[in-house]
């Protein structure tokens, strides 16, 4: 089974920019399916982004389409999250999820097989 370990998150300023990195390791990347999602303290985990194994496919929640953008390296087994004009509502720790079905890009965290510890992302205005 693969194994994902999220970096990248940080405290920011709002309308700043980062890019969270979600490596993977144990099978390669390009098995999966994959995505990004999000939990807000006392909030439950929401979906943020996800992107099929060939690219080919990708989809971003509306609260962040225009400026979250999903995108992946099968050869470096990383998938990354560009995330510009950040808002304080943005707030929250990041997972990244792999499905087993690799042709999905599936809004559904049920759905997802496999998920990283999360990276915080705090955004201050």
């Amino acid at each position: 089974q693969v194994q994902l370990v999220e970096s990248g998150g940080g405290l920011v300023q709002a309308g700043d920019s980062l890019r969270l990195s979600c490596a993977a390791s144990g099978r390669p990347l390009r098995n999966y399916g994959m995505a990004w999602f999000r939990q807000a303290p006392g909030k439950e985990r929401e979906f943020v982004a996800a992107i099929t194994w060939n690219s080919h496919l990708d989809r971003a929640a509306d609260s962040v389409e225009g400026r979250f953008f999903i995108s992946r390296d099968n050869v470096r087994d990383t998938v990354y999250l560009q995330m510009n004009n950040l808002k304080r509502e943005d707030t929250a720790v990041y997972y990244c999820a792999a499905d087993d079905n690799r042709e999905g890009a599936t809004t559904v965290a049920a759905e997802y097989d496999y998920w990283g510890r999360g990276t915080q992302v705090t955004v201050s205005s």
